[in-house]
């Protein structure tokens, strides 16, 4: 079995729709000849833990643990330090202390343990540059560098732009990975056209990249009742229901995830409040669900500014099992995104386990973006754009009047919808892994 060392700065028992990416990668790359070793950080101090996600990792795998350098958890003046010299001094990102100290543990790991390829992954940006010390240090060596989101055109750094000096300076990082990795994997097709719409001169990146999305694992739902046989390939089409004939008691509306910068319940709030005040819906049947890591004070205040407090429940994160499991419960899953440039381009992680739990999205994204083509192509939900409070609450009334008469108005594209198994997303991850193999093989590197 052939052996790449899989750099993830983000692996369990951290949690997060981040994390799961290669966690889920690491589950399957068995089925497909591939054996992985994880280099991540140590488990002490991770801001955000998930205890659930551990039990994708296949036993015996191997995981190299690092120390942090996590200066951001302290408290008091040496915290507030700690943040300033992490967020405003280390280029790319906080993680750059990590990558530096964990070179020679990486070296080890590629010399001793009979690597042949190397799998970076972001965020942080950082391990993509323990990807290129190690390819130039091992030339031999295939390297893959995986994208979960862009870096300099993040739509996140558009909003609050870094000062000229350092943006170069990080233009420069990211154009080196992009010509030194001798394969690329980005997670929308749309990121994909900016990074080459953005780096002309690199000829062969067009050639080299790969779009592999996220996914769902039917594994995460066999805890919750949900009809899998619609999703087997000799079974008779049917809707996905989650316990037939169980009505809440409230119309419930849950969100799992966080608000930060663009991403933000405005709109949502606004069109929740126009359809009560105007008795479109009854406001004593309606249950929100917030769960997730939030700045809570700031949430409960924007819901009394709507005069939706007595609806609105902020949950704290739950761990994955959990979540799935409310998820399921519910009769309607909100995905918020926010409007601005960049924002067409990705879509988050929870979009492909919301689309298999078997209830509809109420989304309110960018309606031409990749997360509303995706929903278009699967029948999962409704869409309304970022700043259309009136059509948001067309698409609450619509789901709650279903709701309330016992209509189901649910009909996803199952085969549209299975293209997204983790499973299969592997199998195409490995594939990109042979082909990088094959390109190292074509040059005669002395050893």
């Amino acid at each position: 079995m052939k052996k790449v060392l899989m750099i993830a700065y983000s692996f369990p028992p951290a949690g997060g729709p981040g994390v799961q990416r290669t966690a889920k990668f690491v589950k399957y790359l068995g089925n497909y000849d591939w054996e992985p070793v994880i280099l991540t950080r140590d488990p002490a101090n991770i801001p955000l833990k998930d205890e659930s996600l551990v039990k994708d990792i296949p036993h015996g795998i191997s995981i190299i643990r690092t120390k942090a350098w996590d200066l951001t958890c302290s408290e008091g003046i040496t915290g507030l330090l700690g943040k300033f010299v992490a967020r405003k001094l280390l280029i790319p990102d906080s993680e750059r202390l990590w990558e530096i100290f964990s070179r020679s543990v990486a070296e080890k790991a590629v010399e001793n343990r009979n690597i042949q390829l190397i799998y970076t992954t972001s965020l942080p940006y950082s391990s993509h540059l323990m990807g290129i010390h190690l390819k130039k240090r091992y030339p031999w060596i295939a390297w893959v560098a995986d994208f979960r989101d862009e870096w300099t055109n993040n739509p996140y750094i558009l909003d609050n732009p870094y000062n000229p000096v350092r943006m170069k300076i990080e233009q420069r990082m990211e154009k080196e990975v992009l010509k030194t990795a001798d394969c690329l994997v980005i997670n929308t097709p749309a990121m994909l056209k900016n990074f080459i719409n953005n780096n002309p001169d690199i000829k062969d990146l067009e050639k080299k990249s790969f779009v592999i999305p996220n996914g769902y694992d039917p594994d995460d739902f066999k805890h919750v009742n949900i009809r899998y046989s619609s999703f087997e390939p000799d079974s008779e089409p049917k809707d996905i229901i989650e316990n037939p004939g169980f009505k809440n008691k409230k119309f419930t509306i849950t969100y799992t995830g966080s608000f930060y910068g663009r991403r933000k319940p405005d709109t949502f709030f606004e069109a929740l409040s126009r359809v009560i005040a105007e008795n479109r819906i009854d406001k004593e049947k309606v249950h929100v669900k917030l769960i997730g890591s939030f700045k809570q004070e700031q949430i409960k205040q924007l819901a009394e500014i709507f005069n939706l407090e007595d609806i609105v429940d902020i949950i704290p994160y739950m761990e994955h099992d959990e979540c799935i499991k409310t998820m399921a419960r519910s009769d309607c899953l909100l995905l918020i995104e926010g409007a601005g440039p960049g924002a067409e381009v990705f879509y988050t992680g929870k979009i492909f386990e919301y689309m298999i739990a078997g209830k509809p999205i109420l989304a309110i994204i960018p309606e031409k973006g990749e997360a509303a083509r995706l929903i278009r192509e699967t029948s999962t939900g409704l869409v309304s754009d970022c700043p259309d409070a009136e059509s948001a609450g067309r698409n609450i009334e619509k789901l709650y009047k279903a709701w309330l008469d016992g209509i189901n108005i649910y009909h996803p594209n199952k085969e549209e919808i299975k293209k997204y198994e983790r499973n299969t997303l592997t199998a195409e991850l490995a594939r990109v892994f042979d082909i990088a193999l094959k390109k190292v093989s074509r040059y005669n590197y002395t050893i």
